[in-house]
């Protein structure tokens, strides 16, 4: 799978962060009705997925960084888009488990529950690109409230006539908007990554008091970045849709 793009949330995974298989599918939901003399009446009562588990290595200089990351959108409960091939999930991290062997070198286990498969959602309801570009935004939006970002520029070049329709000045502009949304998303996670580096340095003191703020102050910044990267993954989703409109 060395080849294969794997995404979740605002984590491209690479080099030894990829896993050698990825496996999905689940069950059937079913009731089943035993009726005398042997016959049977089956429900089905729609899929159930399986959760989506893999490993690997984080490794070089960012690898106490992507992992504090990961740790901190398990934490906080977020539902986050996954994607690798084809294949394009809703997932909340149920569980996510790292073993600190060095700075540069991380092994992490991780499992995601399925909240939606996106790809059969959208065979089923084929929603305006309009639609799902304004549920997206409104995702991210919510996310990201309390943090300095600004969505009120990109939701009104969203909501200009044509704005989702290939070849139309409401287009490129809405596509110029959603970039800046995504430059200043980038940046205010840079910024909350040093807020949690600088928030977690304490922890190590040996003054009670002062471990415990500092785990305070740390759990608050982990909170805002994994908002803020799971409102990225968002806005990454409607920036690509937006790109493959068609006129």
């Amino acid at each position: 799978m060395s080849q294969v793009v794997l995404t979740l949330g605002p984590v491209s995974f690479a080099g030894f962060e990829i896993p050698e298989r990825l496996s999905f599918g689940g069950a059937q939901r079913l009731a089943v009705h035993r009726l005398p003399g042997g016959a049977r009446v089956i429900d089905a009562m729609g899929a159930d997925d399986a959760p989506i588990t893999w490993s690997g290595i984080f490794s070089g200089a960012t690898a106490s960084e992507r992992a504090l990351l990961l740790d901190a959108m398990r934490g906080a409960g977020l539902t986050l888009p996954l994607s690798w091939d084809v294949f394009f999930y809703s997932v909340i991290i149920s569980e996510f488990h790292a073993d600190y062997q060095a700075e540069f070198w991380i092994p992490y286990r991780i499992s995601c529950t399925v909240v939606q498969d996106e790809v059969q959602f959208a065979e089923g309801i084929v929603a305006s690109l309009t639609d799902q570009a304004t549920s997206d935004l409104t995702m991210a939006s919510t996310l990201a409230a309390g943090t300095t970002v600004s969505f009120a520029g990109t939701q009104a070049a969203l909501a200009a006539t044509g704005a989702t329709t290939l070849g139309t000045s409401a287009y490129v502009a809405a596509q110029a908007s959603v970039g800046t949304l995504q430059t200043n998303l980038s940046t205010a996670i840079d910024q909350s990554a040093t807020a949690l580096a600088s928030a977690a340095a304490p922890l190590s003191a040996t003054n009670p008091p002062a471990a415990a703020s500092a785990l305070t102050n740390a759990s608050s910044a982990a909170g805002t970045l994994a908002s803020l990267s799971a409102a990225q993954g968002y806005v990454g989703r409607l920036a690509t849709n937006l790109g493959n409109a068609s006129s």
